[in-house]
């Protein structure tokens, strides 16, 4: 019987020149805990995965940016003032989600160095007759391949 009470084997797999002790293995498993709640706060609060991205340039752009947010939102934790929601309790060691549920106001501070945009009056629009090119779409990268339907029977 395992450490926690897990009955069935643990199997492990290893990639390199030297296996490592069974210690080191152990502990690098565990650490995986925290890569997979990173990943889910990713999607959730950061939404990494909502974009309708157009080229694989694009996706792999908008995913290198998710480690230079996550950075910013460890280094903004001490410049940051809790500013929980009427049904949260007040914390002092802020999280990753409460960090970023407080930039709104550092980035009103900070400003934005762009001028404001000016008004032009109503947008011409396209020009009549002139050809417009659709988006290229990439098919769906799916995890496994899906089983036919069954057909339903035919009566008699």
């Amino acid at each position: 019987m395992g450490q926690h009470g897990s009955r069935s084997p643990l199997w492990l797999a290893w990639v390199g020149e030297q296996m490592p002790t069974l210690d080191e293995v152990w502990r690098v498993y565990l650490r995986r805990f925290a890569v997979d709640h990173w990943y889910r706060f990713l999607k959730q609060r950061l939404h990494w995965t909502l974009p309708k991205i157009a080229t694989p340039k694009q996706c792999e752009r908008w995913s290198d940016l998710m480690p230079i947010i996550t950075w910013e939102l460890w280094l903004a934790r001490d410049i940051v003032s809790d500013n929980p929601l009427p049904w949260q309790k007040s914390i002092d060691k802020l999280t990753p989600g409460r960090v970023a549920q407080s930039m709104g106001g550092v980035l009103a501070r900070i400003d934005t160095p762009a001028k404001a945009p000016k008004p032009r009056g109503k947008s011409p629009g396209w020009e009549t007759g002139q050809p417009r090119q659709r988006r290229i779409t990439y098919p769906i990268v799916r995890k496994r391949t899906s089983k036919p339907r069954k057909q339903a029977a035919k009566s008699a």
